[in-house]
This record gives C-alpha cells, sequence and structure tokens, in this order.
C-alpha cells in the first residue's frame, strides 16, 4: 500500500518539501478561520495578514525540523525514503537551521504585528508538535492523541488575533479539530501499518493485528464530534443552518467508520480519509456560509 514519492528534482523544491506545504496550508486555513469567526468577518486586514503569514512561517519551520528529527526513521520507510534529508540532497544540518530561522521569523513576526499571546500560541504549537509529537512516536501509539494537541490550535490563535483573548467559542473550535483529526490519522497509520512497523513507530494498529482497539477509537471520536459539531451553534457563534448542517455531516463522519468493523478494512480505511478530507473543509465553508448569510 506504501506511495514511494520521488525526490524533489531541484534544491528550491526540496526546501519547499521541507515545510509540509499541507499541513501548514491545513494551519493557515484554520488559523483564518478562528480569526473570521472571533472578528465575525476578515474586518481588520493587516493583522489577518499578519497571523497568517507568521503562523506560516512557524509552521513551515516546524515541519522542517520534524525532517531533521526525523532523518533515521525515514530512511525506513518506502512512503518517506526519498525526503530531502533521506535522499542526499539537503543537508541535515542546513535543514535544522532554515528551520529554525522560520520559526524564529515567524513568532517575531506575530509578536510584533499581532499580539503576545497569538505568538506564544504558535510556538507552542512549534515545541509540542516537534519535541513532544515526534519522540513519542517511537513510544506510545498515545502519539496520536498528543500530536492531535497541537493540531488543534491554530484555530485558538487565529481567534485571539482577532479578540485578544480566548473563551468558550474558541475552543469549541480546538474540540472540533481535536476530535476530527483521530479517525483521519488512524485511517492513514492502517494504510501506512506495515511502513510505521518497518520504521518502529509505536502507531495503534502496528501494535494489534485485529485493529479492534483501532476502529473503535475511530468510533467513539467521531461519535463524540456529532454533539461537539454543533457547539458553536448552542454558543451563538453560528446559527441553525450550521446547526443542521453540521450535525448531519458529522453523523455521516461516523458512519464511514462503522464499515471498518467488517471485512477488506484496507479499502474501508481508503473511504474513511477520503470522507475525513471531504467533511473538515465542508463544516469550514457551512461556517463561513452561515455566518455570512
Amino acid at each position: 500500500m506504501e506511495k514511494e514519492y520521488k525526490p524533489a528534482p531541484t534544491r528550491f523544491s526540496a526546501y519547499v518539501e521541507l515545510t509540509k506545504p499541507r499541513i501548514t496550508l491545513l494551519v493557515v486555513i484554520t488559523t483564518a478561520l478562528g480569526f473570521y469567526l472571533g472578528g465575525r468577518g476578515f474586518n481588520a486586514l493587516f493583522p489577518l495578514i499578519s497571523v497568517l503569514f507568521g503562523t506560516g512561517l512557524v509552521s513551515s519551520g516546524a515541519g522542517a525540523i520534524n525532517h531533521y528529527m526525523e532523518r533515521e526513521t525515514d530512511c525506513l520507510m518506502i512512503r518517506t525514503r526519498n525526503r530531502p534529508i533521506p535522499a542526499g540532497i539537503l543537508q541535515a544540518e542546513k535543514v535544522f537551521w532554515f528551520g529554525f530561522i522560520l520559526i524564529f521569523s515567524g513568532v517575531f513576526v506575530l509578536l510584533s504585528f499581532v499580539n503576545l499571546l497569538t505568538s506564544f500560541m504558535a510556538l507552542l504549537t512549534a515545541f509540542l508538535y516537534i519535541f513532544v509529537y515526534t519522540p513519542l512516536k517511537k513510544v506510545t501509539w498515545l502519539n496520536t492523541s498528543i500530536g492531535a494537541i497541537p493540531g488543534s490550535i491554530p484555530p485558538l490563535g487565529g481567534w485571539v488575533a482577532a479578540t485578544g483573548q480566548l473563551d468558550q467559542a474558541a475552543w469549541a473550535l480546538f474540540a472540533i479539530m481535536y476530535l476530527w483529526q483521530h479517525p483521519h490519522f488512524y485511517a492513514i497509520a492502517q494504510l501506512c501499518k506495515q511502513d510505521y512497523a518497518r520504521a518502529g513507530l509505536q502507531m495503534l494498529p502496528v501494535l494489534e493485528d485485529s485493529l479492534k482497539r483501532t476502529n473503535r477509537q475511530i468510533l467513539w471520536h467521531s461519535a463524540l464530534l456529532i454533539p461537539i459539531s454543533v457547539l458553536p451553534s448552542l454558543l451563538g457563534i453560528s446559527g441553525s443552518v450550521y446547526f443542521l448542517g453540521a450535525g448531519i455531516m458529522s453523523i455521516g463522519y461516523m458512519m464511514a467508520g462503522l464499515p471498518l468493523f467488517q471485512r477488506d478494512q484496507l479499502k474501508r480505511a481508503k473511504f474513511l480519509l477520503k470522507a475525513s478530507v471531504i467533511y473538515l473543509p465542508a463544516l469550514f465553508a457551512l461556517i463561513i456560509i452561515d455566518l455570512a448569510y
């Protein structure tokens, strides 16, 4: 199942790959969503640009240092052995300093043009991702739940950039992101089970043959997402359109995981992964539409 990606054709594209563009894009989008909801729209353009630019730099730097820290395990995995360091395109030391400079620059932008709390939250996200989640991948299967924490902080940073404070509505966004990530990443872990085992990473699907515990984790996180997803409406930052749509989509997300308890789990994990990729942007779009109209 593991797909082998081709090495970056140029040094420039290798540096771009270090920033993990897909993850960084998700971080920037969720930050923008938090800003949009907290500020009830994109009314303050300069703070918006500043928080997105600074957050993007920090996320890119964290991605680069993650490449540096996982360079040895990347060599063992089919999916990652052609990344810039294992492929010999970039030197490990240069990758580390590239990441450090990006993080430092991003925090500086946030501290100078947004506020202290937003810059702290971006730095906390990078710290948890690099120094907590990444090492724990070799220690415990709970790395997925712990790693979901830094993945859920960006919308809080956007909210704080718009409002200067955290409140219940902001934490509702955090909870939605936190719960959504579990089915998403457990589906990936099932699809990449052999690769993770080859590298000695303690992902839950690697530790069991039946995948029953993994599937239970998927089910209860997606089930809990149903009531949590409608919290923005209950807290007054979204309306009835979002309430109805979020509830229906979250029930559908949970149902996408139910077939995993049957046979042909690989095919069904692919289906769940596709559902997770559709669910999140659809939910974000619903939030924006509901607030706009």
